[in-house]
């Protein structure tokens, strides 16, 4: 609910604050006092469109800001919206600061919870913690578009909602995959084309995992064969060939040992060791001379080692970054190409699940419209008691539900429908209902829907233009008993509906210092009686406005207490 709102120099309003509580608020005063200027700043707390001469005389801008608290049955949604926009959550008490800042000219800055935002972030969160109506804020109401979801609210149809929204969405994307299949035809076989010339290059190449490297190491030997030779062949005369070579050094340290071997048996060990290493270096210098011998050039095999290097080379340049992601690359245009040749029964399994998909919408599409047609009839029942009571017996609401294309929220087009007087033919809202017939008609459906409608707070400016007497006070009765559910903020001029409220809150205007103010005052019990006399009776307040003030204040009491 909308807890605290703050505007500064907005139009008259130099700097005023108006603390609101739960149930009903009222709002009164003279005309021309400044109380649309409220209703108007709120709406800019909806995202609503700030005008360039909203800034008082004087000021470089106006602001407006606001806490509301965000009631439990609402606060999913509104977490849902903050975190999809990027703005920081409700803070621990469950309460969230929207700020909007309005520059001379029109331009404005809108901040959530500290937070720069979009005015249209705004009026989409706007949307659930305030709804707005009045004698010119009704477009929700005559726009056919919303009736479905004002039917859908009214009949639970949430899940019944996302059933169809899910079925649909899956036959949508099976035949769009399938359009996308008939439309790519000829690129298909383009393509085709395409994946069989690079797959037959790719084939012909015969590609091994790691060959690359085999071969650049190949290559390398191959172009040092002389190197090699020569290393190999001076290894091998150190080790066994040449005169006093190791195997001859070696050969002696054991004769050596083997001389005073029997004096002392230490010395076994380190001559094991020595006549090991003398066979070892025997075998390391046959195995150097069998290397060095074996070692012959052949510039034919480096040739086609090279040759086979740069074609890996140009492969991988044109399919990937190394060898590897080559050979993927392969395997995905190869798995590829099975796909476009197995088109003819991709297409079929598309055509089963779309066929599938279909007909669980058209069951679903079927369900909501048969649960749509049912609660039709209890909505328009429960509404044209409302507007009865609202003095507008002779009326008859109309909600059609006809037939339309299959979409994600069914089969149906809705439409609201009203005769406004006896024998006149059922016409859309916006053509048939006035200003004041608009208001009541949006109020019998908030008295309808109060329970269902996820929407923290209502505003109602001047919905009672037009009206008076006993319609006044059922008017008042009905905000009443919205108010019960949700937090009413009410601008009125009668004391019938005035009298019903929880908060009431007198808006006055006055000239200090030569310059127009606007107050808002909190009205204590002694002071609402006082202001409920003043609407009775006008400017000179007597003791018998006041006593029918204390009666008119004493008949709401008792009615509230009853409900």
């Amino acid at each position: 609910m909308l807890r605290h709102l703050r505007v500064t120099n907005f139009a008259i309003l130099s700097d005023v604050t108006l603390e609101l509580s739960e149930g009903f608020n009222a709002l009164t005063g003279e005309t021309g006092a400044g109380k649309s200027l409220i209703v108007e700043a709120v709406n800019l707390l909806r995202g609503g469109r700030a005008s360039s001469n909203i800034p008082r005389t004087g000021a470089d801008q106006a602001v407006v800001e606001a806490i509301f608290a965000v009631p439990d049955d609402v606060a999913p949604m509104v977490a849902g919206m903050l975190d999809a926009f990027g703005l920081p959550g409700a803070d621990d008490h469950g309460e969230v600061v929207v700020r909007r800042v309005i520059s001379r000219g029109g331009r404005s800055r809108t901040y959530v919870n500290g937070a720069l935002t979009t005015a249209g972030n705004l009026a989409e969160l706007g949307a659930v913690l305030v709804d707005l109506s009045g004698q010119h804020q009704h477009q929700g109401l005559v726009d056919p578009r919303r009736h479905r979801q004002i039917l859908d609210t009214f009949a639970d149809n949430d899940e019944r909602v996302a059933r169809m929204a899910e079925a649909y969405q899956a036959y949508a994307r099976a035949q769009a995959e399938l359009d996308a299949l008939a439309t790519d035809e000829r690129a298909a076989v383009e393509r085709a084309d395409f994946l069989h010339f690079q797959l037959e290059e790719l084939e012909r190449a015969r590609l091994e995992p790691g060959e690359d490297v085999a071969l650049e190491r190949e290559r390398e030997r191959l172009g040092s064969i002389d190197q090699l030779a020569t290393a190999a062949a001076r290894a091998e005369a150190l080790a066994y060939g040449n005169d006093a070579s190791a195997v001859d050094l070696l050969g002696q340290a054991v004769a050596e040992l083997d001389r005073v071997l029997a004096i002392d048996a230490a010395l076994a060990e380190p001559r094991g060791q020595l006549e090991e290493a003398r066979i070892l270096a025997e075998e390391a210098g046959n195995a150097l001379q069998h290397y060095a011998d074996s070692l012959e050039g052949d510039p034919d095999r480096l040739g086609v080692v090279e040759d086979r290097l740069a074609l890996l080379r140009r492969l991988i340049r044109k399919h990937g970054g190394d060898l590897a992601q080559t050979l993927a690359r392969f395997e995905a245009l190869r798995a590829e190409l099975t796909g476009i040749d197995n088109r003819d029964e991709q297409i079929a399994a598309l055509e089963r699940s779309r066929d599938s998909a279909l007909e669980l919408a058209r069951q679903s599409g079927a369900e909501l419209t048969e649960r749509r047609r049912q609660v039709a009839e209890q909505l328009e029942a429960e509404a044209e008691a409302a507007l009865a009571e609202l003095g507008m017996g002779g009326a008859r609401l109309s909600i059609t539900v006809e037939s339309a294309p299959l979409a994600a929220h069914g089969a149906d087009r809705v439409e609201f429908l009203l005769s406004a007087n006896p024998g006149e033919a059922a016409k859309p809202l916006a053509k048939v209902a006035s200003g004041g017939e608009l208001s009541r008609i949006m109020l019998a459906l908030k008295l309808v829907l109060r329970r269902a409608d996820a929407v923290a707070t209502y505003v109602f400016d001047e919905v009672d233009t037009g009206i008076g007497g006993a319609t006044a006070e059922v008017v008042g009765r009905q905000i009443r008993a919205i108010a019960d559910m949700r937090q009413v903020l009410c601008v009125t001029h009668l004391a019938q509906i005035a009298a019903f409220a929880d908060n009431h809150v007198h808006v006055a205007k006055s000239v200090v210092n030569g310059r127009t103010e606007t107050t808002l005052k909190r009205l204590d019990g002694k002071q609402q009686r006082n202001e409920i006399a003043r609407m009775l009776g006008g400017v000179r307040i007597t003791e018998r406005t006041r006593a029918h003030a204390d009666e008119m204040l004493a008949a709401a009491r008792r009615r509230r207490r009853r409900a």
